[in-house]
Parts: C-alpha cells; structure tokens; sequence
C-alpha cells in the first residue's frame, strides 16, 4: 500500500533526524560523572517520539511531548550545569522533537534542517573562532546594518511611483542601496580571502553584472579611503564595465538583432579597450607590490552608498522632467540622462524603443503599453 509506504519513510527520516544530530552530540558528550546526559540514543528516542506524537495526536499531542522533554531536559541541566554551564544540547534535543514531529508532515524539509543543525553543532570551534578572532567589531556591525536594510526596512518601502513627474519609486531606490551593500561585502571578501591585489579586481568583474556604475562608486570610496589600494580599485572599476558590455550586448541581440547589428562594433571596441586597461591595471598590482593584506575596515560606508542612491533618484527625476517637458524631441537627451543610472534603466526608458524594428512592451508608470 502506497500510504504504508509513505509513513515507514516519514518516521525512517524521523529516526535519521535523531541519529544525525545524536551522533554529533555523541561526540561532545564527555566521559565520566560529569558527561553529559543526552546522547546518541536519547536524541534518536526524542525524534521518534515527536514523529510519534505527531501521527497520532497531530499538533496538541506533539506539544505535551514537546513540554516533557523539556522538563526532563531542565533536570538534566541542573545536574550538569556546574560543569557545563552551556544549553546548546538541551536545546538541540527540543528541537529535534519538534523536527521529529515536522518530519511526519515534511521530511525533506525537515531532514535538510537537520543537517544544518548537525552542522552547526559540528562548526563550534571554527565558528567561535571566526566570530572571536576573524570578525571585526565594525563588520559585525556592518552585517547587521545589512540585514536591516534587507530584511526590516526594505518589505516597509512602498513599491509605488512618487514625488514629481510620478519619477521615482521608494523600492528601487532603496534596492540600489542593498545593490551596493552588496556589491562593496563581496568585494570586502574578496579582499579578505584573496588580498587587494587580485581580490578587488575579481569582485569588480563579478559585481559589474549586477551594476557597473554601483560597482565603480562603491570601488571609488574605497580608493578614497584607503589610496593604497586604488589601482586595484581602478582596476575592478574598469573591469566591471566589461560585465556592462556583455550584458548589454546580450540583451540587444535578444530584443533587437538590427540594433545588435548596428552597435556591435561600439561594444566590441568598448569590451576590448575595458579589457585592455583592466588587465594593465591589474598587471601594475602585481609588480608595483600592491599589499597582500590590508587593515580590516568597514564593509561599507552607509553615507556615500545613501549619497550615491540620492544621485541616481535625482538622475532619474531629470529624466523624467526631460521627457515630459519635451516628449519625443527630448526623450533621447532623457535616456541619456537615464543611462548614468544604469544601462538597465536605459533599456527600460521609453527611447530605447526606437532601437527596435517591432512592437515592443514598454513598462509606464501607469502600466503597461505597446510601442
């Protein structure tokens, strides 16, 4: 019978949730007296009785199962607490009971965080240490001022078109500040794993594809702030260009194959004279000793990445001034208005479907049209 079938592989992953994370805890359990009292068995126990629990009482009967390992762990704890005054494995087994019980309803999901949980019991040592000793005070901070910024502020902003002209959208305004929050982290990583030297170019390559001109600003403010390291930052600011051009080229050639035909000289001379002065710049890194390390900073500076996302609002709102006030006579200084935001912008503006040789939908501010 397919359901019977079902059922022995939700409680088999049950029973592999225990043992996976009983056998790390197994491990840490220690020796003697004072070893802790949850181990192995007890862990797999605890996931079967949540699968249990789960099966035959559903939610209600999973939260009684839920309270009486709980209390049963707090015991364990008074025993053990002069020894080890840490609950991580007291709270790893509540929550494989309730992984137990979820694996009833979901295994997959269920299984895969298990493994993360194993994994994380696992890392202790390197993670402590990462956090102690390789994590400055400042980039903690930074990490949580992004995940602010992602997680809380951004679901907040509205995602409509406001201010003059309907120009300008809160959500994309603040998506260019997470754009280069992230752009200035994977290039502060980059530094960190590889050194300036290689580190900022590789970034800059990589983050281009996201946004050159983020890119360059961000690149710009750390060869401010630290001169010792701008040619490298140059660079990476040049090399994202060549990111820009590719994608640029691609989308051409998808939307338009005329205006790909048109242009692809322009884009292979700007491809190749990017390439060019990218790769010399990172040549000098190499033989100039440009520092292999360099002092652990900030991840990012909030005030130029907020003054850069202001600049690229005001550009867009002169863009749209331009077109309204000129319509079809000003829409091409408009778009290239519009450029100095980004190429995307300018492949969404309404010029650039003067490049095309058929309809095409353009996105307004009040919809959707056809060109």
């Amino acid at each position: 019978m397919p359901g019977i079938y079902d059922l022995v592989f939700r409680f088999a992953a049950a029973l592999g949730i225990g043992l996976l994370i009983g056998a790390e805890r197994e491990r840490r359990k220690g020796e003697g007296p004072s070893r802790s009292p949850a181990g192995i068995r007890t862990f797999m126990i605890a996931s079967l009785s949540g699968g249990v629990s789960f099966a035959l009482g559903n939610v209600s009967l999973l939260a009684i199962t839920f309270l009486g390992v709980a209390g049963l762990s707090a015991l364990g704890y008074m025993r053990t607490e002069e020894q080890d005054p840490g609950l991580t494995t007291e709270t790893a087994l509540l929550l494989t009971v309730l992984l137990g019980g979820f694996a009833l309803k979901e295994p997959v999901t269920a299984s895969a965080l298990a493994v993360t949980v194993a994994i994380a019991l696992m890392a202790r040592t390197r993670i402590h240490h990462f956090i102690r000793d390789v994590l400055s005070e400042e980039e903690l901070t930074d990490a949580l001022i992004f995940a602010a910024a992602a997680l809380v502020i951004l679901p907040l902003v509205p995602d409509r078109y406001v201010g003059p002209f309907s120009a300008i959208n809160p959500r994309t305004v603040w998506k260019i500040v997470i754009l280069i929050m992230s752009i200035s982290a994977g290039g502060h990583i980059a530094v960190r794993l590889l050194g300036p030297r290689f580190g900022l170019p590789l970034a800059g390559l990589a983050s281009g594809f996201a946004s050159s001109v983020a890119t360059i600003a961000s690149m710009g403010a750390r060869a401010r702030k630290d001169p010792v390291v701008s040619r490298p930052a140059v660079a990476g600011a040049v090399l994202s260009t060549v990111a820009t051009v590719i994608q640029l080229a691609v989308v051409l050639a998808v939307t338009s194959w005329p205006a790909f035909s048109v242009l692809k000289i322009s884009l292979v001379g700007a491809g190749l004279a990017a390439i060019i002065y990218g790769t010399l710049f990172t040549f000098r890194n190499i033989r100039q000793g440009v520092p292999d390390s360099m002092q652990v900073g900030r991840i990012f500076s909030l005030n130029t990445t907020l003054i850069f996302a202001g600049t690229i609002a005001l550009v867009q709102l002169a863009s749209a001034a331009l077109d309204a006030k000129f319509g079809g006579a000003g829409v091409i200084v408009a778009a290239a208005a519009a450029g100095f935001s980004s190429a995307r912008t300018w492949l969404r503006h309404p010029a650039s479907r003067f490049l095309t040789d058929r309809p095409t939908c353009v996105r307004t501010r009040s919809g959707t049209a056809t060109a």
